[in-house]
């Protein structure tokens, strides 16, 4: 599996995204929306974006892990937040980093009015290419 980050140079140098993944391999992995649930369905850390952020990245990583894939094979990830605000990335990011380090797969970051639970602010789904 191949993961080639494509940063365009008349673009702005994102700290924690990619603009473009090139990526090849014979294998997709679809992570559905993580959320800030435990292992038995309870959500966790209600009004807490910061903690529900952390969670929601660890589960993520958890279920990549569970279909054998790594986080630095993640290509796309998409990032939903209840009532997003500009200061908000900053958490966001944290957690974000605490499970992908240096690799920056590409991402959107979407904010919306609820997510399927109303004690959930925070939702993260994704896509890994492996080989």
């Amino acid at each position: 599996m191949t993961i080639t980050i494509i940063e365009p140079e008349d673009l702005d140098k994102p700290k924690t995204y990619s603009h473009a993944i090139v990526a090849t391999g014979s294998r997709l992995v679809f992570i559905a929306g993580q959320v800030s649930d435990d292992a038995d369905g309870n959500p966790l850390f209600p009004d807490d974006l910061a903690a529900q952020a952390r969670q929601a990245f660890t589960n993520l990583g958890h279920a990549l892990t569970a279909a054998g894939a790594r986080p630095d094979q993640v290509a796309k990830i998409t990032i939903y937040v209840v009532g997003h605000r500009r200061e908000y990335l900053s958490v966001i990011e944290e957690a974000r980093v605490a499970v992908f380090g240096d690799h920056k797969p590409t991402d959107t970051l979407i904010g919306v009015q609820s997510l399927a639970r109303t004690d959930y602010l925070i939702e993260v789904d994704a896509i890994a290419v492996l080989a």
